[in-house]
């Protein structure tokens, strides 16, 4: 009975999981026609929020987990504001916020609680709500191939984080980060320099 009750619970546990990847196809093929561009065998695992998709750009094998936002704001107009190369994975509860350009390369994996935005919130008027005095402080944001963000780190605006680079949990990227570097802390700095053949052998 006990061996049955496991077998059950692998069986329910699995065809969970295959109703899900189901669901995340049939809304990626919903919705491919909305962006700039949609590659093959990418999903979207709802609930996903997309604003300004005609700006967004998804490439092959990409994976968005549920809750996350990919906003390619409507106040701004112009080419592919947002990219996610192929091969990206955002695991989650992730929020990619784009009024001129943000672009992910290939393979890079963004833990979930991951913010990145190439604009900040204006603030400088005392006499007016911060909500309504728009963005300022618009500049690109580049990740580049093969890159892992861990859980709850920020990106600031005007910020490159290298190719193979790691940015440890809760941090703050305010700079940018070189190749192959592990970067932590609030503002995050560099603590170690790898081995450029081992990073590019692990992506």
């Amino acid at each position: 009975m006990a061996t049955a009750r496991r077998t059950m619970g692998r069986l329910t546990l699995s065809t969970a999981r295959e109703l899900a990847r189901l669901r995340g196809h049939l809304f990626s093929r919903g919705a491919a026609g909305a962006f700039a561009g949609f590659g093959a065998r990418s999903v979207l695992q709802p609930p996903v929020n997309i604003v300004g998709a005609d700006r967004i750009r998804i490439g092959s094998r990409v994976w968005v987990g549920p809750s996350c936002w990919l906003h390619a704001l409507s106040e701004q107009t112009g080419d592919v504001a947002l990219e996610l190369g192929d091969g990206t994975s955002l695991a989650g509860n992730c929020t990619i916020a784009a009024a001129a350009s943000i672009r992910l390369g290939a393979h890079v994996l963004v833990a979930r609680g991951v913010y990145v935005a190439d604009h900040s919130h204006a603030f400088a008027d005392r006499e007016r709500p911060i909500i309504l005095q728009g963005i300022d402080r618009i500049a690109p944001v580049v990740i580049e191939d093969g890159s892992w963000l861990g859980e709850n780190v920020v990106v600031c605006p005007g910020v490159r984080i290298g190719r193979n680079a790691v940015v440890g949990a809760n941090s703050v990227v305010t700079r940018d980060v070189p190749d192959h570097c592990v970067a932590v802390g609030a503002p995050a700095r560099v603590i170690r320099r790898l081995d450029p053949v081992l990073a590019s052998e692990a992506a």
